[in-house]
């Protein structure tokens, strides 16, 4: 305990060699963290050097490599992993995009998820549920239903998760691994992660290819959707747009970081729930206020504002991204310290999260503080579970809206009750539980 305290209260250090994990907590548990091979990787966890990184200089610390290593199989070279003029263009049309397929355009197809989500729930009423893999099915139905206005099928679902499953073990593996400068190629893992990555891009691109053959044969197509945007948008600078191959590789970028952060951090938000029911009664009494017995309407997200907090509060807590790589493009003095060109700067989303210079009461589940003055400082320089400054993510306000429509309604319906399990939170391309998150809803009191 005394090295892992060290760690947290250092402003920048370098990993040390092998790993280490935590034990529990009053609340909620630590995941496992592999840390990296020592040399020219260093942890920073100063706020200002971050936002330095981050907001102010973010050209001179591209994303890294590691990330590229972990990801490019599945997502190509999209906006997730890209750098330089690429990144630049890329999100120029992407913010067309999601300017014309806004949170208020994607909002009904957001409640249809829903509904069918909670649909899946009432049948399981009473029973022992793991929300992970109900959480993954909501989060995955949003990204089919907003990019290609389809839902998703239990066959789809099953298809795409499975592989993804496999694919988050093995690459957040094979990234660990190329820290040590081995190629990955070598490893016999590596077919495993391009069979899976291939699977899911398979399943994404055929929804894709009815689309444009549609187009092409002159059919009439939806137009609100986030993959008409993908399609009709053009970089204001290159007057280019995406082709066939970069719109799948976006597409796939959008279904790893729109349905897997989501169904994570949703996870641990009904965990955390059933474990306080006090905070659970707030969100229900929220609920029942804002939107009495009615279905939401897009004016009604900013009224939730409790539900937002817990949902913040989770990502504080279980920040989907444990971490963010980035890569030093020139000599540096960070926090004291030389770091040479080449050298990889690292920011613990995780650790910052949890840092007691920053939060009081670190560890415990409390969504109050996000409404706090006092809490300002440590929310603008100590909370990114969307990164920050120019590369922050661009599904931030959609990601809030799909989890603040499901919470609201689902614990407006539902009581979530714990059971006896305890999770075992492990940080891989994102923090999940290794062993699942096992609840039991129950119809909720009608007062």
């Amino acid at each position: 305990m005394d090295r892992i305290r060290a760690v947290l209260h250092s402003g920048l250090s370098i990993f040390p060699e092998g790993a280490f994990s935590t034990g529990g907590v009053t609340k909620n548990k630590v995941p496992k963290i592999p840390m990296m091979n020592a040399g020219d990787q260093y942890s920073v966890r100063d706020p200002e050097t971050i936002r330095e990184m981050l907001v102010k200089r973010p050209m001179e610390f591209p994303k890294g490599k590691l990330m590229d290593d972990m990801l490019r199989k599945l997502t190509g070279y999209s906006i997730f992993v890209s750098n330089g003029e690429a990144w630049e263009r890329q999100r120029r049309i992407i913010d067309q995009a999601f300017t014309h397929a806004g949170v208020r355009g994607v909002f009904p197809m957001m409640q249809d998820a829903v509904l069918g989500s909670l649909d899946r729930i009432e049948g399981a009423v009473g029973q022992e549920t793991d929300v992970q893999v109900e959480m993954t099915h909501y989060a995955g139905d949003i990204i089919f239903r907003t990019i290609y206005s389809e839902g998703m099928t239990a066959e789809q679902a099953k298809t795409i998760f499975s592989a993804f499953d496999k694919f988050q073990e093995v690459a957040y593996r094979q990234g660990m691994i190329a820290t040590s400068g081995f190629p990955l190629s070598l490893l016999p893992s590596n077919l495993a992660a391009l069979w899976t990555a291939r699977v899911i891009r398979a399943e994404l691109d055929k929804p894709l290819k009815r689309r444009l053959d549609a187009v092409k044969s002159g059919e009439d197509v939806p137009d609100t959707d986030i993959l008409s945007s993908f399609m009709t948008s053009e970089d204001p600078v290159t007057k280019t747009k995406f082709d066939r191959g970069e719109l799948l590789d976006q597409i796939a970028m959008l279904f790893l970081a729109g349905h897997e952060t989501s169904a994570a951090a949703l996870g641990w938000a009904l965990y955390l729930l059933a474990h306080d029911q006090e905070a659970q009664n707030g969100l229900r009494a929220e609920a029942r206020r804002v939107l009495g017995d009615r279905a939401p309407e897009f004016s009604d997200i900013k009224k939730l504002e409790f539900t937002r907090n817990i949902f913040r509060e989770t990502m504080r807590l279980y920040p989907p991204v444990a971490f963010l790589s980035r890569d030093v493009v020139g000599d540096e003095s960070m926090c004291g310290r030389d770091v040479a060109a080449g050298s990889a700067a690292v920011v613990p989303v995780f650790v910052m999260h949890r840092h007691e210079d920053h939060w009081e009461a670190p560890h415990v589940f409390a969504p109050e503080r996000f409404a706090q003055e006092k809490n300002k400082e440590a929310i603008r320089g100590a909370f990114m579970p969307f990164s920050m400054g120019a590369r922050v993510c661009v599904g931030a306000a959609f990601a809030l809206q799909e989890a603040t429509l499901l919470l609201a309604q689902l614990v407006r319906k539902f009581r979530v009750l714990p059971v006896d399990h305890e999770p075992d939170p492990v940080a891989r391309l994102t923090v999940r539980s290794a062993n699942g998150i096992r609840l039991r809803f129950e119809r909720a009191p009608e007062q």
